[in-house]
């Protein structure tokens, strides 16, 4: 009998729970656009929907249960940051929202020292955005560059460090490329200056070690829809000590940090996400390197035209960004969507947007690559049947559109 998984015997998905999980006939290559919620995590988060629905803040029995419930699942997060303490684990509604409370609410709570923020040019819009609505306010950001790899030099971003600078907010693993920043050398640079230091773990927490102690990381995101667990929650790491100015009032929720009642279904999601991902990390990192490897070598090797954007820098293992001359992103992405395999053009996260990538243009791509880039990223679902199926499917799609659709210059 089928085991419903594609390209695996039954035998091999008994020994993955998650693979119960079945797509049919699709292939799913935008795992860095959101993952499906684990089995596993939805059957932790259960009873938090249905009899334990207490309010963690009531004193009443069925209250004391959702508040075990959230520590516990406070815990968690905090020994998977790497010797985090529990109440350093702030639960928030996303990832956006983490990034959001990070950055502002370090700089309005540290305005008094400074006005000064530091961050590069390939964020996550999450961080961009709130730059700018920071400088609006009266503070002043330096953008930092990236070279040809996507790589930040740790020593253009010590020459940017000026007398007032309060907060440097640099991602750790890239959305769209996968490209690794080099944070211990970020972290002991700014902890020698007495300057807060935000990373944006969002894409890399649970697919890597994030120890926040040994990379002197003061404030860190993270969310649950990118490690297969439940949308609409996320968390922020504050190290002791450090100040935030809260966005939200309310009821003083999270030790006065972020008001409102915690979302306690997904709190404990999001520690049962991160729990197997951190369990389950050597082999499924190997695993994804490996079929990364062949889908990158085999695309090379067999269409003309293309590059893969950060493939000499340090790399997540799961993620792709391919550049195809000739070839408009979204028509290919359209083309193989028809086919039945989900990939995207850059980031998902900008509702109805065909604006070319900011992360490959920080890049010094041209616009034509630009337009021209599509991304693959794996993960749990992806299997050696789907790197097959890509791999003999993209190389007729370029080819026919770099026949049929003119490239808009």
């Amino acid at each position: 009998m089928s085991s419903g998984v594609r390209g695996e015997s039954s035998k091999a998905a008994e020994g993955r729970p998650f693979l119960q999980f079945t797509m049919g006939s699709q292939v799913y290559l935008d795992h860095n656009a959101t993952t499906p919620v684990d089995p596993r995590v939805r059957e932790a988060m259960r009873p938090y929907l249905e009899g334990a629905f207490g309010n963690p803040s009531a004193a009443h029995a069925m209250g004391r249960e959702a508040k075990a419930a959230l520590e516990g699942a406070r815990e968690t997060v905090a020994e998977l940051l790497g010797t985090a303490d529990k109440d350093e684990v702030v639960f928030v509604s996303s990832g956006t929202e983490a990034d959001n409370l990070a950055l502002a609410g370090a700089a309005l709570a540290y305005q008094e020292r400074g006005r000064h923020i530091i961050t590069s040019a390939v964020e996550h819009s999450a961080i961009l955005e709130t730059c700018a609505a920071l400088e609006k306010w009266g503070f002043s950001v330096t953008y930092l560059p990236v070279d040809g790899e996507g790589m930040l030099d740790p020593e253009e971003l010590r020459r940017a460090i000026q007398p007032d600078t309060i907060v440097i907010s640099v991602m750790h693993g890239n959305n769209e490329t996968g490209v690794l920043f080099p944070l211990e050398e970020v972290g002991a640079i700014l902890r020698e200056r007495g300057i807060l230091f935000h990373t944006d773990a969002i894409q890399s927490f649970g697919k890597i070690p994030v120890n926040v102690r040994h990379l002197k990381i003061d404030l860190l995101s993270l969310s649950a829809h990118k490690i297969y667990g439940p949308k609409g929650v996320g968390a922020l790491y504050v190290r002791r000590g450090v100040r935030l100015q809260p966005l939200l009032q309310g009821g003083g929720q999270e030790r006065g940090r972020r008001a409102g009642t915690e979302n306690i279904p997904g709190i404990v999601g999001v520690a049962e996400a991160a729990r197997l991902m951190f369990l389950e990390m050597p082999g499924e990192q190997e695993r994804l390197r490996q079929l990364r490897d062949r889908l990158e070598a085999t695309i090379l090797e067999r269409v003309d035209g293309v590059r893969v954007s950060g493939r000499n820098s340090p790399r997540l293992v799961h993620t792709s960004n391919f550049s195809f001359d000739g070839i408009e992103a979204q028509t290919l992405v359209a083309a193989l969507d028809l086919e039945g395999i989900a990939v995207s053009a850059g980031s998902a996260c900008h509702v109805g947007s065909v604006q070319p990538s900011h992360v490959l243009r920080a890049m010094g791509l041209s616009r034509e690559q630009v337009e021209g880039s599509i991304r693959f990223s794996l993960g749990r679902l992806t299997c050696d049947g789907d790197i097959d199926r890509i791999v003999e499917i993209l190389p007729q799609l370029v080819a026919r559109l770099r026949e049929k659709v003119p490239v808009v210059k």
